[in-house]
Order: structure tokens, then C-alpha cells, then sequence
């Protein structure tokens, strides 16, 4: 398997100094190059004394092969490197959000007016009126991005602290895309009934709950517990974010291929929230004929689940001719092949059983469950969760815009109606003339996608009930998401 790809994520800047003769920039690049660095820029800091000294800016593929850059050039005979500073660090430094007052407090009117003894009319306004706190505080554009750190990326469970930085990212990407303020909830426990009884006890603050890296099957309870106890929408983003960004993926992907849901052969690599999600919004989608494998192999109705609740759900639900064999058996003829389980899993024989015109997406990050190299002939699309391949499947493209769309008109629920249409929304961003196998999901910078997403979004919460307000003129609440 071919290694992985130098990008941006382990960029490092690597200063160095050399004396300042002809065919020493030379060598320090070609020690770059030689062991697969990426050299993204190459900038003077200071010339004296018969020196130079250069920092040379390297996409590299981790840290180990960081090293061995650094050490590729410190090996050089008279390059001594001063200093190894790593870009995403330095973007982390600090955090990645603030808070910021949306009025201006500069004068004595200012703050009796913000706050004492002016807000006490304003709390007893709510108290007298409590729908009044969507529009007389921030909870109306809120959200709480909540996570135990069980569950972070593919490093597993590393705590509530070390997971701070993706849900800073998190809000980043609020923000930035949906213009929803976003704010890193970070619990230090494991138990599914503290969370639930934290969220629920903080829930009158934020408009919405985000739910985010909670292991499986946890992350099923405490969301189904949530939605029960409370009247906000709650969205474990790795299941149904997830989920819909694949929809839409295929949604282009079918539309490319000329084949239908109902037709669809599909086989679902991992069973666990996002595999389960995934199938989910297929079946609604009308996909009938779909196949799950965990470790175990095919989620027949032969097999014993103990409490496994939605492994069970998954046998009960899918794999209409009840059948038992192995990976290599059940992926003859496939339409789909959706990899949600870890890299390496499917060989190049494998999916050369395929039908024709197949679909591959193999999502596990950062290795996937097949790399675009290895893909033989009879696959017409294939798609990673990575940048550095066509057609990301990024989460993304989803929750900017959906709770932008949920908060727009105060809905009570994200239901299947709604993530289908969020996923539709991201599928009409590309127009059907430029469609291409290696274009069938939009960039996650196209500024089209979350007012979009946002718009169907609260189409159809108000059309399925659980809107509680009208949306407001499309024009005037999504011009700015269009144009930031």
C-alpha cells in the first residue's frame, strides 16, 4: 500500500543556517526531496557575516517522516537547523475561538442598559414570558458542541481535555459557514446517564445540541435519552452528519452512473453510529438491498447480538436474503461499497467483483478502507474523507448550514425528512452539466452549500411539523451567508 501523502496538516517550517556559497540551497532541497518532503516555501531571514539563513516551509506526510526531514538536513555537512516550528500548532495556539459583544458598552447608559439595573426587565420579560428568551438573548443563533473525548477522530478515547481542540474547530466551522455561535462543551465523565442529566440541566442556554466523538453504543443512548427530555434539536453529528454528506455523494453518484436507489446493491463496511445512521437514510432514501459487515462478518438474522441494540436493529432492517457469507462473497455484483470501519479493508480483488460502473466510498481517516490508487477498472467513482483526493465526504458540508436552517425557525426535532433534505441541497450545488465522477459533492468553501442546506432545511421542518416559527425571507437571512 502506497504510503500516505505530504500535506498541509503536518506542515513545519525548519530554520536553517549555512554558510553562503553556491550549492548549499541545493543540497538542502535535494535532502528534502530525497526522503518525500513536499517543499511549500523556501524564505531568507538574514544574510551576515558569510551566512545564510533560510526557513524552508515542508508538507510532510506525520511525524515521523517530519523527522526524518529534519534530520535529512541537519546531516549536511556545515547546515546547522536553529529552530522547527509546526503550522498547525501555532494556528492552535491560544484556542481557536473567542467570545465577542455584539453591542457597544462605552458609556454609564451603555451599562445600565446591558446590564444592571436595565436586564432586570428584560429577565422578568422572560420569566413572565419564556418563549421571549429566543428573541431577547443569543439562545435563538446557539449551540453547545458536547462531547465525553471517548470517541475523537481515529485516536479512540483520550478525555475530555485533549478533545478540546477539534470542538474548537467545531465552532470554528459554525461559525465561519452557518453563522451559529458554537461553544465546546467538554465533560470529564464516561457515564451515559451524567451526561444526559448535564445536557439536559444546561439546555435552557443553546438553541441546539451537537453532539460529537461519544463512542458507539453510548452515543445512541444519550441521543435517544436527549430527545426525549428536550425540546431543542439534538444531532449526534458522526451518525447523521455523516450520513448525509454520503447521501448526497450519491445522490451525484447515481445521477452519474444512471442507476437507481431501488436497484442498488450496497454493502456497508462497520456497523457501528456512523454505519448505522448511514444505512439509515439509505433505507429512507429507498435503497432496499443492503448488507452490513462488522468484525464478525454479515449482520445476518442468524446470528445472537447480546444487547447490542443496534447491531440488532441493523440485522432486523437490512439484508433482505438473510445472507452469511464472507466480505468476498456478498461484494459480487455490488452497486455501492460504503467503508465506514478502518483502512485496509478492502483489496483490490474484492472490489473487482463489482458490478460495472460500481461506487466505492471508503471513508475511514486518515487511511481508507482502499486507497484511489489501488480501485480497478469497474469503479466509476470513488470517494475518500480526505483532502487530498476528489470528492471529500466532509461533515462539513452539513451542520453549518442545518442548524443555521433549525435555528432560522426553531425546530423542535432534526428528523429524516429534514437530513434528506440537507443532503439534497448539497447534491443541487453542482449543477448536472458539471457533474463528473471526480466532482459529485461541492467545496466545503463553496459559501452556496450551507445557505442551501439552510433554506431546504427549514422548508422542511416547517412542511413535517416541527418548526415553530415561519422562517424569515430567504433574502434577507441567507444573503450574507452568500457573500461572508
Amino acid at each position: 500500500m502506497a504510503g500516505p501523502t505530504p500535506g498541509v496538516a503536518y506542515s513545519i517550517t525548519i530554520r536553517a543556517e549555512y554558510p553562503n556559497r553556491p550549492g548549499m540551497l541545493g543540497l538542502i532541497t535535494s535532502a528534502i526531496g530525497s526522503c518525500g518532503g513536499d517543499a511549500a516555501a523556501i524564505d531568507v531571514v538574514s544574510t551576515s557575516g558569510g551566512k545564510m539563513t533560510r526557513d524552508f516551509t515542508v508538507n510532510t506526510s506525520g511525524e515521523d517522516h517530519s523527522n526524518r526531514v529534519i534530520e535529512a538536513i541537519d546531516s549536511i555537512e556545515d547546515v546547522s537547523v536553529n529552530s522547527v516550528s509546526d503550522a498547525t500548532f501555532l494556528m492552535h495556539v491560544g484556542g481557536k475561538i473567542e467570545m465577542r459583544s455584539t453591542v457597544p458598552v462605552t458609556t454609564r447608559d451603555d451599562m445600565s442598559k446591558a446590564y444592571t439595573p436595565g436586564v432586570g426587565r428584560v429577565c422578568m420579560a422572560i420569566h413572565e414570558d419564556p418563549d421571549a428568551v429566543w428573541a431577547l438573548t443569543g439562545k435563538g443563533h446557539t449551540v453547545a458542541v458536547v462531547t465525553d473525548g471517548s470517541a475523537v477522530l481515529g485516536l479512540g478515547d483520550i478525555g475530555a481535555a485533549a478533545s478540546l481542540p477539534v470542538m474548537e474547530g467545531k465552532a470554528l466551522l459554525f461559525k465561519e459557514f452557518g453563522r451559529v455561535d458554537a461553544w465546546p462543551i467538554c465533560l470529564d465523565t464516561n457515564d451515559p446517564d451524567e451526561i444526559v442529566s448535564i445536557v439536559t440541566a444546561m439546555a435552557p442556554g443553546f438553541g441546539g445540541i451537537n453532539l460529537e466523538d461519544i463512542s458507539a453504543p453510548r452515543c445512541f443512548q444519550i441521543e435517544d435519552q436527549l430527545k426525549e427530555r428536550l425540546d431543542i434539536p439534538i444531532f449526534h453529528d458522526d451518525q447523521h452528519g455523516t450520513a448525509v454528506v454520503v447521501l448526497a455523494g450519491l445522490i451525484n453518484a447515481l445521477s452519474i452512473v444512471g442507476k437507481s436507489p431501488e436497484s442498488l446493491k450496497t454493502v456497508v463496511l462497520g456497523a457501528g453510529a456512523s454505519g448505522t445512521a448511514c444505512t439509515k437514510i439509505l433505507l429512507s432514501y429507498g435503497v432496499k438491498d443492503i448488507v452490513g459487515f462488522d468484525r464478525q462478518g454479515a449482520l445476518s438474522r442468524d446470528r445472537d447480538y447480546d444487547d447490542n441494540v443496534m447491531k440488532q436493529w441493523f440485522a432486523d432492517n437490512t439484508n433482505p436474503e438473510n445472507v452469511n457469507g464472507s466480505l468476498t462473497e456478498c461484494i459480487e455484483g455490488a452497486d455501492f461499497v460504503l467503508g465506514l470501519a478502518g483502512p485496509g479493508l478492502l483489496t483490490r480483488d474484492q472490489v473487482a467483483r463489482m458490478s460495472s460502473d460500481a461506487i466505492v466510498f471508503a471513508l475511514s481517516n486518515p487511511d481508507p478502507e482502499i486507497l484511489p490508487e489501488e480501485i480497478p477498472d469497474n469503479v466509476t467513482i470513488m470517494a475518500t474523507g480526505r483532502t487530498d483526493y476528489p470528492n471529500q465526504i466532509n461533515n462539513s458540508l452539513c451542520f453549518p448550514g442545518l442548524f443555521r436552517g433549525v435555528l432560522d425557525v426553531r425546530a423542535s426535532d432534526i428528523n429524516e425528512e429534514m437530513k434528506i433534505a440537507a443532503a439534497q441541497a448539497i447534491a443541487d450545488v453542482i449543477p448536472e452539466e458539471h457533474l463528473g465522477p471526480d466532482f459529485i459533492i461541492p467545496s466545503v468553501f463553496d459559501r452556496n452549500v450551507a445557505r442551501n442546506v439552510a433554506q431546504r432545511v427549514a422548508i422542511a421542518a416547517q412542511n413535517s411539523g416541527v418548526a415553530r416559527r415561519r422562517r424569515r425571507q430567504t433574502d434577507e437571512v441567507y444573503a450574507t451567508m452568500r457573500t461572508r
